[in-house]
């Protein structure tokens, strides 16, 4: 009997991964192509790996408006898929990818829900009238999709919350995983010492796109009330509006005129240059006011690195307070855009986090150690694989996921 054949779309596919979906799907298909004959579909440059064919954007839709092209690559993505057994989308990008793989060729749709468009409604200002085409190629692949893939039990929440038409049976929550033998701690410094970071210092670490959702404007502003020998490392590029980025650079200037070691790189770093960053830091901070799982803070603990995170979406389900690092609480607008309803109190309560952490270095040693087992012990990539076959077997089965 040949073997069921899985065709996974994505934007992203490495190298060109920016995002925790990509990383996702990277682990994804890895650790599936032991259970399953795997084919992917991604956005770009062409890939030199097997089994992967990636497509560029159609030259008759350049210059309209980027949902528009990313619909245009959908299209020849679906075509693409012919003779699959199973196709599986991940976040809107490729959704309308999978929705037009299951009508034309009469297979199996499954999602994966990294993101929903509902929550971003701070998207409109980056995509203009995109927004209402993302959103309605997110809104359809859900509500037809055969099985719905939540990477957080909060995810599920929101999934059912934004979109009610949906049967909650099919939506089953499969975390996001992390390979622990490759994010593991790094005690070299020679990444440091090219990047400027001080190892004799204090450091808090943020990894992450300068992004609405990610919140680095407010840590910028709690940065102000750390101790003046910590530095702080932003690994932070691809703003995702000139505002928000002229925003991030105001901000950062402002704490360079008052204190030292504020490092900012913009550029992407390897992973393996990320690693040792993480490995290095006296803590890590995930200021997010929406993060449906956050893998960020999962890469950090497997580095045994304490963490400092939102209490928001599926960060909770990752990072145990007071076990592998400390929540933020937080109260959010209730128009799905993360916003704090009081923000001068998320600033001042991420400070105060931050500075209980840094105050107590045996506390950070313990969560540190603690982090690192949490993330071998729960988050694993076999384990994953084999609950995303079962939903694939369950859908391809006909009975409902």
């Amino acid at each position: 009997m040949a073997p069921l054949r899985v065709d996974l779309l994505t934007r992203e596919y490495p190298p060109e991964v920016y995002g925790g979906a990509g990383v996702h799907v990277e682990y994804l298909a890895r650790e599936l192509r032991r259970l399953a004959e795997v084919r992917v579909h991604c956005f770009g440059a062409p890939r030199d790996s097997p089994g992967v064919t990636a497509y560029p954007e159609p030259a008759g839709l350049a210059g309209a408006n980027a949902a528009l092209r990313v619909m245009g690559v959908d299209l020849e993505m679906a075509a693409g898929t012919a003779g699959t057994d199973v196709v599986h989308s991940h976040t809107w990008y490729a959704n309308l990818a999978g929705h037009t793989a299951k009508l034309l060729h009469g297979v199996p749709h499954v999602v994966s829900a990294h993101s929903l468009e509902p929550l971003r409604p701070w998207k409109a200002e980056q995509l203009g009238g995109g927004y209402a085409l993302s959103s309605w190629c997110e809104r359809t692949a859900f509500e037809a999709a055969d099985a719905i893939i939540a990477v957080s039990a909060g995810m599920r929440r929101d999934v059912l919350t934004a979109y009610p038409q949906v049967n909650p049976d099919r939506v089953r929550v499969v975390y996001n995983g992390i390979d622990t033998a490759q994010y593991a701690p790094d005690r070299g410094t020679d990444v440091l010492d090219r990047l400027g970071i001080d190892p004799a210092r204090p450091s808090v670490v943020y990894v992450g796109r300068i992004t609405r959702q990610k919140g680095l404007p407010y840590l910028l502003r709690a940065a102000r009330e750390l101790p003046a020998d910590t530095q702080l490392v932003l690994l932070a590029g691809a703003p995702d509006t000139p505002e928000i980025g002229a925003e991030v650079e105001e901000l950062a200037a402002e704490l360079r005129a008052t204190r030292s070691g504020v490092v900012w790189v913009a550029a992407m770093l390897p992973k393996h240059e990320v690693i040792q960053v993480l490995t290095h830091a006296t803590i890590f901070v995930c200021p997010s006011v929406y993060e449906p799982m956050g893998i960020v803070n999962l890469e950090a603990m497997a580095c045994e690195t304490a963490v400092v995170a939102t209490a928001t979406g599926g960060i909770p389900e990752v990072v145990a307070d007071g076990e592998t690092g400390l929540l933020v609480p937080i109260e959010q607008a209730g128009d799905g855009s993360g916003t704090p309803l009081d923000p001068e109190r998320f600033v001042a309560d991420l400070a105060a986090r931050m500075n209980e952490l840094l105050a107590d270095p045996a506390r950070i040693a313990a969560f540190g150690a603690a982090g690192r087992r949490r993330a071998v012990e729960h988050f694993s990539w076999s384990a994953i694989a084999d609950q995303t076959l079962a939903v694939y077997d369950s859908v391809k089965g006909g009975a409902p996921a």
